[in-house]
């Protein structure tokens, strides 16, 4: 993977899903949307999953370089 899609995807992780997962929450929590709960788990799903992708990726990168 390249420094640019390890950077753009560690991005999408860590700043990018989580305020996400806190609006639809917080605003389908407010209009009573029937799906906020549903759609909160995927998209915290999601999130540990990219996380988990990057985070051995840089595993992988750091034991390769050592």
């Amino acid at each position: 993977m390249s420094n640019k899609t390890y950077n753009t995807l560690k991005w999408i992780a860590i700043v990018g899903f989580p305020p996400i997962a806190a609006f639809v929450g917080t605003v389908g929590t407010s209009i009573d949307w029937e799906y906020t709960g549903v759609t909160v788990t995927i998209i915290t799903a999601i999130d540990t999953m990219l996380g988990a992708w990057v985070g051995v990726s840089a595993i992988n990168y750091k034991k390769d370089n050592e």
